[in-house]
């Protein structure tokens, strides 16, 4: 069964420069590493421009499970590359405004 894994943030506005080189290097990270994310069927990333709150940075990723996700997890949150970059992400958003959701499809 595919799940959804939406999650969302805001980025401290005195931050902007430097989440954008973080920004940067996850995406170089993203290319680099395709064997970290092969649970990941799908991933894209958007900021919101209508509705809500604009400048909303929106992530989308695909799993075939939650299993798939949790397995995911395990592995990535044992990387010291990505973490590092992560506990960067932290410093940079504002963490209230930090959400995830899961969501499946409806049969």
């Amino acid at each position: 069964m595919t799940i959804l894994v939406i999650g969302t943030w805001l980025v401290r506005p005195e931050k902007q420069v430097e989440f954008s080189r973080l920004w940067k290097r996850f995406l170089e990270y993203l290319k680099k590493n395709p064997k970290m994310f092969k649970e990941v069927k799908s991933l894209k990333f958007f900021t919101q421009m209508f509705g809500g709150i604009e400048g909303t940075y929106v992530e989308l990723a695909e799993y075939e499970s939650l299993a798939d996700y949790e397995t995911f997890q395990t592995r990535i949150k044992k990387n010291k590359e990505y973490m590092k970059m992560f506990q960067e992400f932290m410093l940079l958003v504002d963490p209230t405004t930090l959400s995830t959701s899961v969501l499946t499809a409806v049969k």
